[in-house]
């Protein structure tokens, strides 16, 4: 394998060449957006189409629930809309936008969440979601969980049932997995906080 701290997760299905492939693509930046922190770039896996071909194909291979236990997909603003549609279109689900407060028209429904430094807002358009309809949210990255317990309270109250969660990487050490309770979780890669 190539000689990273990124790994492939225990639970995760992926033959060895293609994780290998798949993690030589992400790039890891330190200092960036600031010192003391390592960011993991993960846009060069969207432009070479090996890479996106193997991304798609793992990340419906590893779903934590089977394709009949949820009606649709939702994705959290930015990352999450990169390969959420696509997966959605592969497996003849819908797909959700998890937008940032204030890009959607009304009516939305919102839920808001710490940040290190503050709140952040999430929406979805109210009607998206049919009452009862069972949402897989997808994003690129856990840490804290704190985007992805808002994305889960955001579809709850917006009607929807949350069928679990599926990620492409998992900071380990922030208990991210955990803050999420008890549903259904995938993550492809781990790597390090």
């Amino acid at each position: 394998m190539t000689h990273s701290d990124i790994t492939l997760a225990a639970s995760a299905t992926l033959d060895a060449a293609d994780a290998d492939y798949l993690i030589s693509l992400i790039r890891s930046v330190p200092g960036f957006p600031k010192q003391g922190i390592m960011f993991r770039d993960f846009m060069p896996v969207f432009a070479d189409a090996r890479g996106l071909r193997i991304l798609l194909d793992a990340l419906k291979a590893n779903l934590p629930v089977g394709i009949d236990d949820f009606d649709a997909i939702a994705g959290l603003e930015a990352r999450g809309f990169l390969f959420g549609p696509a997966m959605a279109a592969e497996l003849g689900k819908g797909f959700i936008a998890v937008r940032k407060a204030g890009k959607l028209p009304p009516p939305t429904c919102t839920e808001s969440y710490s940040l290190e430094y503050g709140e952040a807002s999430i929406e979805i358009e109210r009607e998206a979601i049919a009452p009862g309809e069972r949402i897989l949210i997808v994003d690129d990255l856990i840490a804290t969980g704190g985007s992805a317990s808002a994305a889960r309270d955001l579809v709850i109250q917006c009607g929807g049932r949350v069928a679990g969660f599926s990620f492409v990487m998992e900071l380990l050490g922030l208990q991210g997995l955990q803050a999420l309770g008890d549903y259904p979780t995938s993550s492809l890669l781990t790597m390090p906080a």
